[in-house]
């Protein structure tokens, strides 16, 4: 059984705007996505939860966030989390984007803006295909041929080291906050 997390477009549109504020100038947007990927995993390892909670994929160059992928090409499908992104984070422009407006940040915990900034550290002076080639030495990303293949959250954290006992609690856990999100929002 598969770990669904709910994808989270403020909290996506933050992260990347926390990314986009320290980088100062507009930046590849395949370098923007890399970040996004390396936090997430970075948070499902120490809080068990990823900040934007998307869905992933492994594409040719490396995996990416699905939901945020979407927004940046701007085909998401439903609620206004198209609008959302477009109102902060300009379309891509030569294959860059760059801070329209600053969303803030009331979404995203200390920690998690923390994550954020270490990610940009150590990877966002980096050129973007240098990152790249990096998430392609994670383990979970297979080489898709020119097309997407699905990464599971729970292959995820069995490549961070977590057990199937952590594994299945984090499974519960999220299964309790979705059913309280639908109860409470639905």
């Amino acid at each position: 059984m598969s770990i669904d997390f709910q994808f989270c477009p403020d909290k996506a549109v933050e992260a990347a705007a926390v990314l986009l504020k320290l980088h100062g100038k507009p930046m590849k947007y395949i370098g923007l996505l890399k970040m996004l990927y390396i936090a997430d995993r970075i948070a499902l390892d120490r809080m068990e939860q990823p900040i934007t909670g998307d869905t992933y994929v492994s594409m040719d160059y490396g995996p990416v966030l699905s939901g945020v992928y979407d927004l940046i090409k701007q085909e998401a499908l439903a609620d206004d989390g198209c609008s959302l992104w477009a109102k902060h984070i300009s379309s891509p422009k030569e294959k860059s984007v760059f801070l329209l407006q600053d969303p803030g940040n009331g979404e995203l915990c200390e920690e998690e803006e923390e994550i954020l900034q270490e990610v940009y550290q150590e990877f966002g002076h980096l050129d973007p295909f240098r990152v790249v080639d990096w998430t392609h030495g994670l383990p979970e990303w297979r080489a898709p041929h020119g097309s997407s293949i699905p990464i599971e959250t729970q292959d995820i954290l069995k490549h961070l080291g977590k057990d199937a006992v952590e594994i299945d609690e984090i499974r519960q856990e999220t299964m309790r906050e979705n059913y309280l999100d639908m109860v409470l929002n639905g």
